[in-house]
């Protein structure tokens, strides 16, 4: 009896403990959350219920985890929200608090900030010291600060200023007091928008308002970037007029050149042929009809490229190529040139290189949200190993690529790359670029990166067993490399590597991961209309009409947004595949792409190109004429349902 009465004593004991703990959990107050997760319930932003969630993951995690970044990663919220809020509510947040909820600092890190301060003899703002001892960067501060003062950011650059505004304002009170107009849609009340390097600023305020009316709009920029525009707006008014016409061979370079880039074209194609010279731009992945010329300017104009890009005006029978740096109001413009022998003359591509300084973020390319969360965690934040991005030419891989480095980018991480050439300027990264004409090749570069003391290497493209064999051996002393490879598939690039006699051991124990990845055209949102996949299709996509119940196909009907294509602007489409232990094993035993395909569909999670592609075109983003025309297709995909389930939707 005595071991009964504790036995029902035990287990009231229990019971008493579950009713507390439940008690406590469900009760917790929202005076105990921090001042934006208040203002957020406060403005029915999220739910208790919802916070409490989040805190009960954030509890689980073992490394810390501000808990408005696991709200907004279970998407109970958004950073507009938090715009939204702190813009309505007369309360301020503290910067170093709220840089702590969005996660770009550390609570540890705000606390050493603010004994600095306090030491500080010059009373430096906190996001001075922050900036300036490398706990975040510059731009990532300036878009918190923006979040909090409601200023919309914005990066200054020649084709997004007003021109005819600066030319009211003298250029050295612009650049004393960091400010700079920008273009904007005419408001009828006259307001003009200005960014500032601190809109808070009242002298530079006043000065702004003195030449440009009193309804100015502050947006927020980086002081640099201001700077660097003001300078480059001086070269270019000191420089000569751009010539754009159809009379001279100069101009209509010119001219097809400009128009290539106001149509975000990626590469323009002119080809002889008997009775003209055929110009056509590739946009959207698509080559569209620009133009036709005399087949009398194919000799000048063939030589006048040449000029440009330094290639031999005399050689008319053997292929050539070179690069182009053409220079235009809007800023400079890197061009790749191949000149190509034809029967009717030289046909000459011009690849676009646009050396942007925006870089999309990884959350945005398309990545649906399980697998994105596997490759930030399993591939992006790795510590070693080599990640592959592999696709065809144009397929977006050198976008994804500099994604990668833009969620890996620290003051306390080198990173350094060798490219052909560089396409993305960014700031604090070592970029090469490789000019084969000065012997600057591969691998000249790839000897002497690897003493550079990187943490993250970034090798253009592997194209020989040299180039692989590099980013192997960095993998195994530690480094992080990313990279790009032509194959078809991630299945494709493993066996590539072992065609290029990397022993199977060293492939399974340095890649981390391979990323294959498509570029598809979006369907128009202005001319969509509901489509269903007829007979024909459903016969290539290999499944039935069963297979995809739920799905709401659509296509673009044509309009004069989209130029009558029915198409506009482009989404990537993935295939991930993380290296696992049955997947290493399968690499070491030598098995076939077939039996590996399996082995990671079945057990690794892998989802093919094809079924991304069905579950875009399932939710209207793209046709199933574009899965059919851009897709390759090896096995019937899953049902949709299915599919959805394993992506996370």
């Amino acid at each position: 009896m005595p071991s009964d009465h504790f036995t029902i004593l035990k287990d009231r004991q229990a019971r008493a403990a579950v009713l507390q703990a439940t008690s406590t959990m469900t009760a917790t107050p929202k005076e105990s959350y921090s001042a934006i997760i208040r203002l957020l319930l406060e403005a029915n932003k999220v739910t208790l219920a919802q916070v409490e969630h989040a805190a009960r993951v954030q509890g689980k995690l073992t490394t810390f985890q501000p808990l408005l970044k696991i709200l907004k990663d279970l998407k109970f919220a958004t950073d507009q929200d938090v715009k939204d809020i702190l813009r309505k509510t007369s309360s301020s947040v503290r910067i170093g608090d709220l840089l702590v909820e969005l996660g770009q600092i550390s609570p540890d890190d705000l606390e050493s900030a603010c004994r600095m301060q306090k030491e500080s003899d010059s009373q430096e703002k906190l996001g001075r010291i922050l900036v300036k001892h490398n706990f975040i960067e510059e731009q990532a501060f300036i878009e918190v600060l923006s979040i909090q003062m409601g200023f919309p950011f914005i990066e200054p650059a020649l084709n997004n200023i007003d021109r005819a505004l600066c030319e009211k304002v003298p250029k050295t009170l612009m650049a004393t007091h960091g400010f700079v107009p920008i273009k904007s849609d005419k408001s009828e009340d006259g307001s003009v928008r200005v960014a500032f390097a601190d809109p808070l600023d009242q002298d530079a305020l006043q000065a702004a308002r003195r030449f440009l009316g009193t309804r100015v709009v502050p947006v927020i920029a980086q002081s640099r970037t201001i700077k660097k525009t003001l300078e480059l707006l001086a070269e270019k008014k000191a420089g000569r007029a751009l010539a754009v016409d159809n009379t001279t061979v100069v101009g209509t370079v010119n001219s097809i050149i400009l128009a290539a880039l106001k149509n975000n074209a990626s590469d323009i194609h002119i080809e002889p042929m008997e009775d003209c010279l055929h110009v056509r731009f590739r946009e959207d992945g698509v080559l569209n009809h620009y133009k036709d010329f005399p087949k009398e300017i194919i000799p000048a104009l063939s030589s006048r490229l040449k000029i440009m890009c330094q290639a031999d005006i005399t050689e008319k029978r053997r292929h050539q190529g070179g690069r182009i740096l053409f220079e235009y109001d809007e800023g400079q413009l890197d061009l790749r040139v191949s000149f190509f022998v034809t029967i009717h003359g030289e046909k000459i591509v011009l690849r676009l290189l646009n050396r942007k300084h925006e870089l999309y973020d990884l959350q945005s390319i398309g990545l649906l949200p399980r697998m994105l969360a596997r490759f930030l965690e399993d591939a992006v934040y790795h510590p070693s190993g080599v990640v592959l991005v592999t696709g065809p030419t144009g397929s977006g891989k050198t976008s994804t690529i500099y994604s990668c480095i833009h969620a890996l980018k620290s003051p306390q991480v080198s990173i350094i790359t060798a490219e052909e050439p560089v396409e993305y300027v960014i700031e604090g990264v070592a970029q090469c670029s490789i000019d084969p004409k000065i012997d600057l090749t591969f691998e000249e570069t790839l000897r002497h990166i690897v003493r550079q003391d990187p943490d993250v290497i970034v090798i253009g493209e592997i194209r020989d067993a040299y180039s692989a064999e590099v980013a192997v051996q960095a993998a195994l002393t530690g480094h992080k490399v990313l990279s790009t490879f032509h194959t078809e598939d991630t299945i494709g690039g493993l066996i590539r590597l072992l065609n290029m006699n990397i022993a199977p051991f060293l492939v399974s124990s340095t890649v981390v991961s391979v990323l294959a990845q498509r570029l598809l055209r979006r369907v128009c949102p202005h001319c969509a209309v509901d489509a269903k996949p007829t007979p024909a299709q459903l016969q290539r996509l290999r499944c039935t009409a069963n297979d995809l119940v739920g799905a709401h196909f659509k296509k673009g009907r044509g309009c004069r947004m989209c130029k009558q294509t029915g198409y506009r602007g482009r989404i990537g489409v993935f295939e991930l595949l993380v290296l696992d232990e049955p997947v290493r094993a399968a690499i070491l035993d030598q098995r076939t792409s077939y039996e590996i395909r399996a082995i990671s569909i079945n057990h690794s999670g892998l989802m093919t190109l094809l079924e991304d592609g069905l579950i875009k075109a399932a939710s209207g983003i793209i046709t199933v004429e574009e899965i059919l025309r851009c897709l390759p297709i090896f096995s019937p995909p899953r049902p949709l349902a299915e599919l959805r389930r394993l992506a996370g939707e």
